[in-house]
């Protein structure tokens, strides 16, 4: 039996600077990002980052610490091409690009920006508003042409 890929952790930022807070579901907003994050914004190619469970557990890090707004289980999202397309609950989410550790990882764990480097996870923009909940399969609905 193969393991299914899994929203196992959302997150929301409401202010500048301020922690990740966890929410067992957020609306996601087509071409803005989630309900309620303060990184929301229209038209961006960043209104939503999907972090690897896997990584985090190895770096001995947890969820949401590294900013991330979907932590994920059982996909390897640093192998997505971009413009693959993700369906998480009833959103739909394309991969823009990998998302590129910032100063912010060393204010966690000094080296930890170099350590995360091509592994932060990937960015996506909403395609298509739903509710994306904890424990939602996250399936690929479209791979690029």
């Amino acid at each position: 039996m193969s393991s299914q890929a899994t929203v196992i952790g959302l997150w929301i930022c409401a202010g500048h600077r301020e922690p990740m807070a966890p929410v067992e579901c957020v609306r996601a907003v087509e071409n803005l990002g989630l309900e309620g994050d303060r990184h929301a914004q229209a038209n961006s190619k960043r209104q939503v980052l999907f972090m690897e469970s896997e990584t985090l557990e190895e770096l001995g890090l947890e969820a949401g610490q590294v900013k991330e707004n979907v932590t994920t289980r059982g996909i390897g999202l640093m192998n997505l091409p971009i413009g693959t397309r993700l369906r998480a609950g009833e959103a739909i989410f394309e991969i823009t690009q990998a998302c590129h550790p910032c100063e912010r990882m060393e204010e966690l764990r000094p080296g930890l920006r170099e350590t995360l480097a091509g592994q932060r996870g990937m960015l996506a923009s909403v395609k298509q508003s739903g509710i994306i909940k904890v424990g939602d399969a996250i399936l690929i609905e479209a791979p690029p042409v």
